[in-house]
């Protein structure tokens, strides 16, 4: 089905084709009342007298002579000259500035981003947003592959994956990353002390999985704390793609309420899909009155909210290694196939 930008393709070409054959039109008319006729051009370097072909031969002076400067005048003040001298502006500029800009990020070559702004989503984490180098870039990311970070901390350069909360077709001109600081981490501390201005080093995209609307019918996501953001890059991608039947089931673990991240806007989500997502919380500390699950996730829930393994469905995992670990237990004891240490887009069950 074409998308939004070629239909305004097709319609912008539509137009300029015509505005150019009636601007055509105009200008032969213009020309032929003043007795100029563009066909005589190809007379142009041929003999005036076929019989003595070494004496004179018609000259480009031969086809304009009769074009007077009043008549230069004439014609740049005619609607047909003025409308397609527009039409030549409008498309320079849009070229030169609307259209569509190549992606940002290059595999093998680290580029510089300056931190633009920061929200703080829960007592420890942050969404820090850095800009692009055009307010009509993208980053050049595809959904569910992730980007290195790089800084050098105490004389080391240090890496880190994370995978942007931003997508290519709704974000431009910027990116977002989801951090949890973590006490001892190098990479995230050096996130939650900086500042307006400063800069981190980028490379990318880097991963395994790479997601469209025609990779299964059905996903399973088990996701703990920030492990939601490769989550929620999928299913906001897979929502508002109209032509996406694929169902999406989600188990996000917590240790607290307030470490739900991005919890209104994955509601937000599941409000808008048509039934097609649903999410099950379950956190370590709940409040009274909480109604979702208590404790860890167990299998009984891994069982029941999870598409069965026999189904045409894709399990994607991301989060704590402990809580990693205990998932793979109880996938293995559901019969689902164990996933490899370095996980396959083929694979049925996917650790990021």
């Amino acid at each position: 089905m074409p998308s939004h930008n070629q239909y305004l393709f097709l319609l912008s070409f539509s137009l300029t084709f015509g505005i150019l054959l009636l601007v055509s039109f105009w200008v032969s008319a213009f020309l032929t009342a003043r007795d100029i006729h563009l066909r005589n051009l190809i007379l142009i370097g041929l003999p005036k007298d076929p019989q003595h072909p070494e004496m004179d031969v018609h000259s480009i002076q031969d086809f304009i002579k009769t074009f007077t400067q009043e008549d230069a005048i004439a014609l740049v003040q005619t609607p047909a000259f003025l409308a397609s001298a527009g039409l030549a502006a409008v498309a320079f500029y849009w070229l030169a500035f609307s259209g569509e800009r190549k992606p940002v990020l290059n595999p093998n070559e680290w580029k510089e981003f300056p931190l633009v702004l920061k929200t703080q989503v829960s007592p420890n984490t942050a969404v820090y947003r850095f800009s692009l180098p055009s307010s009509k870039d993208v980053l050049g990311l595809p959904v569910g592959q992730h980007i290195q970070v790089s800084a050098e901390i105490n004389g080391k350069d240090i890496m880190r994956s994370y995978t942007p909360t931003t997508l290519d077709q709704f974000d431009k001109g910027h990116f977002d990353l989801l951090i949890k600081t973590y006490e001892k981490g190098n990479i995230s501390r050096h996130f939650s002390l900086l500042k307006i201005g400063d800069r981190i080093r980028v490379k990318g995209p880097k991963g395994a999985f790479i997601y469209n609307n025609k990779l299964t019918g059905h996903l399973g996501l088990i996701a703990g704390g920030t492990g939601i953001s490769p989550m929620y890059q999928i299913i906001r991608s897979s929502i508002w793609d109209h032509s996406d039947a694929t169902t999406i089931n989600l188990i996000y673990a917590n240790v607290n309420e307030e470490d739900i991240l991005l919890r209104d806007e994955l509601e937000h989500l599941h409000h808008n899909s048509a039934g097609r997502f649903n999410i099950f919380y379950v956190l370590n500390n709940p409040p009274p009155g909480w109604k979702g699950g208590v404790g860890f996730v167990t299998k009984e829930q891994v069982a029941h909210y999870m598409p069965s393994q026999d189904k045409d469905c894709k399990i994607l995992m991301c989060g704590p290694p402990p809580m990693m670990s205990a998932m793979k237990k109880h996938l293995d004891e559901l019969k689902y196939p164990a996933p490899r240490t370095v996980s396959k887009l083929s694979d049925q069950v996917f650790l990021f």
